[in-house]
């Protein structure tokens, strides 16, 4: 109701005046660098043309989800009095509010003869309806066809257009200079989004990576030079909204390179920063997408996975796990660090067609690393884990005795990686086993297990570990 009657029309009998500062001037230079945990920089440089002593400078178009106590200003010879954050922004409600206890104009206009009848009214309420005093009576500002508008004085000081800084300095001198206004916001955010074109029959696939820009800040970043930086900073808050893509099912680990980073993306300490390649406009409610990453030809495979955590028995068989394995180095074909995010995996169909297949997450990963993507589980490729027999060999080691069964009902021949996980480090020995092993990590054994076509496969193995 209240905003129906202000909508019609508001109108300012007279404008206060606004502080010393300048008119905003045009940008010389707006730089955005997002962070994966709601957070941002942004630095804004402006030439103003600058008074000598104390004076207000304001800042219109910041976010309004600055965080005032990391706002910084440098320019040549001033120095910051006080700083002022003002986000009421200005709406027909909020002039209504602001004006309880004042007068304002109420104009109505007459349907039958278009003439106006104009009366001042004091402001008593502006609750769930706009109370009004005009005269002796008390009136409920009320939407009953009849065109009403209110005319307010001026803007309240505190209400705002537009999210504003206001910063009082003191200049020792007079004269245009650049000024740098830094601060840190949340409401801007980005992920990595990738696109995987797999082709099975060449152990192929073809890699699209994409920036996902969020802003959710309040306030469009216009022609602004953009940097993303891929890894977590420590926040003093642990309710930071931090983004967790980085804690990854085991299916997608990866197993880190060692070789140099040659791909997009600079060290930034133990992060990496990625500078878009051209500038800018985030706008406010808006999610962008920019292209980052094009390889064609990765080296990749198809490969059935399962996982045993410790040393126990399934009643049951469950599905081997379909991964789509690669690497993110500079033989296989990629030679790029890859931040965390999403990869969508497609396949082309008998007329040619791309499927999509499956998705998976995927931590920040450096060059030169080994990744499994988990893009589905297989109905037609099991395995059922039997332990035989568990013995205490010492006080702090046992002897564990597994026997796992491996079915494949697919009519071609397929390799299951099996990895037996709850191993005690170094203090674990093979003591005999009827596929080799090899070593994954401190804690886990790999075994590549072939099963032919509409057959079964029994790996045994016997290990002791513990210290």
């Amino acid at each position: 109701m209240i905003r129906k009657a202000l909508l019609a029309g508001v109108a300012l009998a007279a404008a206060g005046s606004v502080c010393a500062a300048p008119a905003d001037p045009p940008n010389a230079g707006l730089e955005v660098t997002i962070y994966n945990q709601n957070l941002a920089l942004v630095q804004d440089v402006r030439n103003l043309d600058i008074a000598q002593g104390r004076q207000k400078l304001e800042f219109k178009d910041v976010s309004s989800a600055i965080r005032p106590e990391t706002v910084s200003l440098a320019a040549d010879g001033v120095s910051i009095v006080e700083q002022n954050f003002d986000y009421d922004l200005l709406t027909p409600s909020k002039l209504m509010e602001k004006a309880v206890g004042q007068d304002v104009q109420i104009v109505r206009t007459n349907p039958g003869n278009g003439q106006e009848v104009t009366e001042t009214a004091t402001v008593l309420a502006a609750n769930e309806g706009v109370v009004l005093k005009i005269g002796d009576r008390i009136e409920v500002l009320r939407d009953d066809g009849v065109p009403t508008r209110v005319i307010f004085a001026k803007v309240p000081d505190n209400l705002r257009a537009r999210p504003t800084l206001s910063v009082t300095v003191d200049s020792d001198h007079a004269g245009a200079r650049p000024a740098t206004l830094s601060y840190l916001t949340t409401g801007l955010a980005w992920r990595a989004d990738y696109v995987a074109l797999f082709d099975e029959k060449a152990a192929r696939l073809d890699l699209q990576g994409w920036i996902t820009l969020t802003n959710q800040s309040g306030t469009s970043f216009e022609d602004a030079r953009t940097q993303l930086v891929a890894g977590n900073v420590q926040m003093g808050d642990s309710g930071d909204g931090g983004d967790d893509s980085d804690q990854t099912p085991d299916q997608n680990a990866v197993q880190a390179g060692d070789e140099a980073h040659t791909g997009p993306g600079q060290a930034l300490g133990d992060n990496y920063i990625y500078t878009l390649p051209e500038r800018t406009t985030i706008a406010q409610n808006q999610t962008k997408q920019v292209s980052f990453i094009d390889a064609l030809g990765v080296s990749a495979h198809k490969v059935y996975q399962f996982n045993v955590g410790g040393f126990e028995s399934a009643e049951n068989p469950a599905s081997a796990s379909v991964v789509v394995d690669f690497t993110n180095s500079t033989a296989g074909g990629l030679g790029a660090g890859l931040p965390a995010g999403t990869i969508r995996v497609y396949q082309r169909d008998e007329a040619g067609d791309p499927k999509f297949v499956g998705e998976n997450q995927i931590g920040h990963t450096p060059q030169g690393s080994e990744l499994a993507v988990k893009i589905g589980d297989a109905f037609d490729v099991t395995v059922q884990p039997t332990l035989v027999s568990s013995d205490a060999v010492s006080k702090h080691r046992t002897r564990y005795s597994m026997s796992y069964l491996i079915r494949n009902a697919r009519g071609e021949p397929v390799t299951v990686e099996l990895r037996q996980g709850g191993l005690w480090g170094r203090g674990t020995t093979v003591i005999k086993e009827s596929l080799p092993s090899r070593r994954i990590d401190a804690s886990t054994l790999g075994y590549s297990v072939p099963v032919a076509a509409n057959g079964e496969t029994t790996l045994t193995t016997t290990v002791e570990t513990g210290w």
